[in-house]
């Protein structure tokens, strides 16, 4: 009788941000857990770099081994570090942010910059943008060529079927209090009635990132189509080269063409 060895529970893949060879347990690839011991990428990082690449250049190989392409003009959405670094030595790429400089607000994108960018990616930041939300897919859009590329993630529901606004009549807002008293939200809408909210999500700590929203699925796809996006999709597919096997079927990444 023979003897069905059980499953290898250790996943072995090269990491397509820094080129290590990498070894991780299976249950350590997890959307938002560093999986190489060298640069600390995660599932999402490398799935985002992989994506953007496989799209650009047809590959999957890391940053350092792909081709100079100057040509190509790319922005990110406060991206990480690790690979905003080396994805601006392959392409003319600039890593950009609300708060800071070099600058760039995706819900204002004037006439100068409209229509140069092959790509951009937004990895985990519409969930922050103050409402309507429509209008930053709307300048993602617009900040775009013809064809360009939308690389995103944004943390979305299955099981809700619209887009949750936490501050759907945010106006005049501050917020109030610390990380030991609690923080609140105090709003006067336009119509000057005042709001007080509580119980606030915020990613990365309190006070820096505040979740405007919860996106269903399918809102966050209705909302690039309406925003003049084609080829519109999941990228739910395992790239098990580079250390992405998806756990879960929430928040994966989204592609979009322009």
């Amino acid at each position: 009788m023979s003897v069905v060895a059980p499953p290898d529970p250790t996943v072995r893949f090269r990491c397509n941000i820094c080129g290590n060879d990498c070894q991780c347990p299976r249950d350590r690839l997890e959307r938002e857990t560093a999986s190489c011991d060298r640069c600390g990428s995660t599932l999402r990082m490398r799935s985002i770099i992989g994506l953007l690449t496989r799209e650009l250049f047809g590959d999957l190989r890391p940053l350092e081994e792909q081709p100079v392409r100057k040509d190509i003009r790319g922005v990110g959405l406060s991206d990480w570090v690790e690979y905003a670094t080396r994805l601006a030595r392959v392409v003319d790429y600039d890593n950009t942010f609300y708060h800071q400089e070099p600058r760039l607000d995706i819900t204002q994108i004037g006439d100068d910059i409209a229509g140069s960018c092959d790509f951009i990616i937004s990895t985990d930041v519409f969930e922050h943008v103050l409402p309507p939300v429509s209008k930053a897919f709307e300048g993602a859009r617009r900040l775009l060529k013809p064809g360009g590329l939308l690389v995103m993630t944004v943390p979305y529901a299955l099981e809700v079927s619209h887009t949750v606004e936490h501050f759907p009549d945010l106006h005049e807002w501050c917020l109030e209090g610390d990380a030991v008293s609690g923080f609140r939200l105090r709003n006067r809408r336009r119509d000057g009635v005042e709001e007080v909210f509580e119980n606030l999500v915020f990613h990365g700590g309190p006070g820096s990132t505040l979740e405007m929203r919860l996106f269903s699925r399918d809102s966050l796809l209705a909302e690039l189509r309406a925003a003049g996006f084609s080829e519109v999709r999941i990228a739910d597919e395992d790239l098990p080269e580079i250390g992405v096997h998806w756990p879960c079927q929430w928040s994966l990444p989204v592609l979009a063409r322009a």
